[in-house]
């Protein structure tokens, strides 16, 4: 694992490219972590900490090379309440927690359960985190001057304008360079960075939170650490996928889940929120030339360069430059395909969606939407999965045996159909009900076929159960109980 050939390989295989775009991502990181710092409601600092010590410790403990983790707006809409009603302190609690619920995921293997969210529930995510960052903008647009709408105009024009001459200078970072030089010549009063508190001059310190150490502690800050850990594992796994495909290589996603974990409880005792994965900055880092853990180091190393040298610049940036990020960042990760799409998908799966964004919307809870969208998306495919069940039958000459042929699955969902397919008053002398095409998945399942041989017995028909695949038998052997002594009482509770 810790071969030189290995360390070559994370590290020192493509070092140029590696550097620059770690640089490139570094300075795009700056305006986004202030905004998502203005999200959770704390000072800048914060996330700009967070994104330093984040993405500085993932480059060594992550299981995705080239892969960007810094302060994120799917974290930090989630820290808004908490830091309204108990302060900073019980966020880095809060982060530090949710660190470790990430590493025990982590342990569990849960990089697995992700095949278990479907495109629809991703979709409606990614849906309902564009429109929270927005709306989290709305407190800077309403009730200001004219002059705001114009720098936030003149911004999002820059945004999107400024690549067509370009692309190798970040446009956001062009957009805080041009609006911070025309509010200083035009001497616009305006809000800037500096009024939303002092911003770090110097190396981030190891500190524990002041806080008690208490079950009552606990009870305030898991709820949002559950939340904030869900969601970063979701949002860190499904972009390390998407880097999986960009560079047609492999990660490890439960190493990314501990790495995660190590990185927030980093990130906590430094005096940073909690962060995951970035979809926008580990795109711009792959397609800057970025393919190894050097590339993420560079962008937390340089990161914190800026910050010390150039800190004070930092603080005359105007908040409509950081606004008109926001807003370019909710319109880039809405997916406006998703929209159309409504009238081709198929209804469940655009329900699943819709389900999703107001879940999320509406509690603005991320982890609570995604854990509705993955409920419904698991009741529609069960019930398509009951639907494609028959039971078809024949009766011998004498009328005397008939023969039930199941075809489909037979579980919680279909056992009511499975049941109601016999007619158990019937004059017969003996059944035989053949599974050969069905297959027996649960309880549920397993109790019906207990059922069906006891009711047939107790009208005084003989009855069998043939063509059970291995699978099948064995959860049969393991949970029927048709052949036990009391097997009437006990199945059909008479």
């Amino acid at each position: 694992m810790f071969s030189i050939e290995t360390i070559r390989r994370n590290w020192f295989s493509n070092i140029r490219a590696d550097i620059l775009a770690g640089i490139v991502v570094a300075l795009a990181l700056i305006p986004e972590a202030i905004g998502f710092s203005i999200i959770a409601g704390v000072d800048p600092r914060v996330g700009l900490y967070a994104s330093v010590v984040i993405a500085i410790v993932i480059s060594f403990a992550g299981g995705r090379p080239a892969m960007i983790s810094a302060a994120t707006a799917a974290t930090a809409v989630l820290f808004g309440t908490l830091v309204r009603e108990h302060g900073l302190q019980y966020l880095l609690a809060a982060t530090i927690l949710a660190g470790v619920i990430q590493i025990i995921a982590g342990w569990l293997r849960i990089g697995y359960v992700m095949r278990f969210v479907s495109r629809s529930v991703m979709t409606g995510f990614v849906n309902a985190l564009a429109i929270l960052i927005f709306m989290a903008q709305l407190p800077e647009l309403i009730g200001v001057t004219w002059e705001t709408y114009a720098l936030i105009g003149a911004g999002l024009a820059i945004i999107y304008l400024f690549p067509r001459l370009t692309t190798k200078v970040p446009s956001p970072l062009v957009c805080i360079l041009v609006l911070t030089a025309l509010a200083l010549m035009l001497g616009i009063d305006i809000r800037t960075v500096a009024d939303l508190g002092e911003l770090p001059d110097a190396l981030p310190i190891l500190l524990f939170p002041d806080i008690p150490l208490n079950l009552e502690t606990l009870w305030i800050i898991l709820p949002t650490s559950i939340a904030v850990a869900a969601v970063g594992l979701l949002e860190s796994l499904l972009t390390a996928s998407i880097v999986d495909q960009m560079t047609d290589t492999g990660s490890d996603k439960n190493r990314e889940s501990i790495g995660q974990g190590i990185a927030n409880i980093a990130s906590g005792f430094f005096g940073g929120m909690a962060g995951c994965a970035m979809i926008g900055q580990s795109v711009i880092n792959v397609k800057s030339g970025g393919r190894t853990r050097l590339s993420t180091f560079t962008a937390g190393a340089f990161l914190l360069f800026l910050l010390i040298v150039l800190g004070d610049l930092v603080g005359f940036i105007p908040m409509p430059a950081l606004v008109a990020i926001m807003i370019m960042v909710s319109i880039g990760t809405f997916s406006w395909t998703s929209l159309a799409d409504l009238r081709h998908h198929p209804r469940r799966s655009s329900l699943v969606m819709l389900a999703t964004v107001i879940t999320v919307v509406g509690t603005q809870n991320l982890a609570l939407g995604v854990g509705v969208g993955v409920l419904l998306s698991g009741i529609f495919f069960a019930w398509k999965v009951a639907q494609i069940f028959r039971v078809t039958t024949t009766l011998s000459e004498d009328g005397k045996h008939r023969r039930y042929l199941v075809e489909g699955q037979i579980f919680f969902a279909s056992a009511d159909d499975f049941l109601s397919a016999f007619d158990f008053g019937e004059a017969l002398e003996s059944a035989t009900i053949d599974v050969g095409k069905a297959h027996i998945w649960d309880l549920t399942g397993v109790n019906a076929i207990d059922k069906a041989v006891l009711k047939f017995r107790k009208a005084g028909a003989e009855v069998e159960v043939v063509g059970l695949n291995d699978a099948s038998a064995t959860i049969m052997d393991q949970l029927a109980m048709h052949d036990q002594p009391n097997a009437m009482e006990k199945v059909l509770g008479h």
